[in-house]
């Protein structure tokens, strides 16, 4: 009933780009924390491995990594990451999760993957049967879409139920009685550049049609609440963190 917009037939095609990021980079919290946990002879299974953001990196550290991602857009990112760096060692599954395909791998990985499934323990079950070693999430400790999900009464007039974030997908572990060891490290701020960048994204998350009276709504809300600092602007600058959680799969 709030949709104004209808998904695309495929959701990341607007931002797969976004994903593209160079698999030699150095400086990266989350890439150096999962490269503590790679071997040099396993196998990664990358769960929503978007634009290869990690399936890249770590397939540089190991013997091999199987992405699996159901978004076309960001399946032609990761392809064109692996022919543009000389990356062979990557098996590329453009399937849901979980998949049809038998795949088995030595380290299971899910990163910014989780916060919308509604079925989490089907979920969680697929990526425990597939892992040898070792399970791997990589979540925030508040969700991506927080700060739209706070405009949601300006825009729409409800509140939005908010989807779970790293705090939730712990509490899933303890319920499950999984032991488990969790890293917490400093998440990037989602800053832009402009207004228009922060109302495209916010568009994309309240599905509201451009120059309608929710849209005037959007932007005034946004206006509002966006900071500025250094030329970037953002909802909020103080710290988020991100969690790299490892737990044994039984």
């Amino acid at each position: 009933m709030f949709r104004e917009v209808p998904d695309g037939a495929d959701f990341y095609a607007p931002v797969a780009e976004r994903f593209r990021d160079d698999p030699r980079r150095t400086g990266d919290a989350v890439l150096d924390a999962l490269s503590v946990l790679a071997q040099p002879e396993d196998v990664w299974l990358d769960i929503g491995a978007g634009g290869g953001r990690y399936a890249l990196p770590l397939a540089l550290k190991t013997k091999k990594v199987i992405a699996v991602d159901h978004s076309p857009a960001m399946v032609g990112v990761l392809r064109a990451g692996m022919e543009q760096s000389g990356i062979a060692n990557i098996q590329v599954v453009e399937a849901d999760w979980p998949t049809t395909e038998d795949v088995s791998a030595d380290v299971a990985l899910i990163s910014n993957v989780g916060y919308d499934i509604e079925e989490i323990g089907s979920f969680v079950d697929a990526m425990e049967r597939s892992a040898r070693r070792l399970c791997v999430a990589h979540l925030r400790w508040r969700n991506p879409t927080a700060d739209i999900d706070e405009l949601w009464p300006d825009v729409h007039g409800v509140e939005r139920s908010t989807l779970p974030n790293l705090r939730d997908f712990l509490a899933l572990l303890l319920a499950r009685e999984r032991p488990f060891e969790v890293r917490l490290i400093p998440a990037r701020t989602q800053t832009y550049a402009t207004l228009e960048e922060a109302m495209a994204n916010g568009r994309r998350q309240t599905w509201v049609e451009p120059g309608s009276a929710k849209d005037a709504r959007l932007r005034a809300a946004i206006a509002a609440r966006l900071i500025e600092r250094d030329a970037r602007y953002a909802f909020r600058w103080e710290p988020n963190y991100a969690g790299i959680v490892s737990w044994t799969p039984t």
